[in-house]
């Protein structure tokens, strides 16, 4: 009985976990969409699909502040593992306040890959890594 046990305990502690994780890093994307949808419409580039400074954006998904420094996951090692793009609707079709939007409606996009190591990886057991995925988009409103 104990070993089917200890698979049960170690098996739901790793479920629990990964959703814990995965759901850390969905929240940190919608933040960071969040953030960079209130910043300035200059600081958007339409014609490459980029922001000037990304590093905010990046450095707000991965430690929850704009400056910050800790990390939310241990494996969250980079600001690079996160990525800002920002696509232009310039039809011309769109009303509210972007009708005055010299760009068009602008949309940013912030996506995460995130390494997560099993709990049991993290004590030396297993070495499976796994990738964490997640993006989220908003409308550019400035400030």
């Amino acid at each position: 009985m104990l070993p089917i046990m200890l698979i049960l305990i170690f098996g739901s502690v790793e479920v629990g976990n990964y959703f814990m994780s995965e759901h850390v890093v969905d929240k940190a994307v919608r933040d960071a969409a969040r953030y960079a949808a209130r910043l300035p419409v200059t600081a958007f580039n339409c014609g490459s699909g980029t922001m000037g400074d990304p590093t905010p954006v990046q450095r707000l998904a991965r430690t929850g502040q704009p400056d910050g420094t800790t990390a939310r996951l241990v494996d969250w090692t980079s600001d690079g593992m996160t990525t800002v793009s920002v696509t232009c609707d310039t039809s011309g079709t769109y009303t509210g306040i972007y009708t005055d939007f010299p760009m068009g409606v602008l949309v940013v996009t912030v996506r995460a890959a995130v390494p997560y190591t099993t709990v049991l990886g993290a004590i030396g057991l297993s070495s499976t890594s796994l990738t964490l995925n997640a993006e989220s988009q908003a409308a550019v409103i400035g400030v």
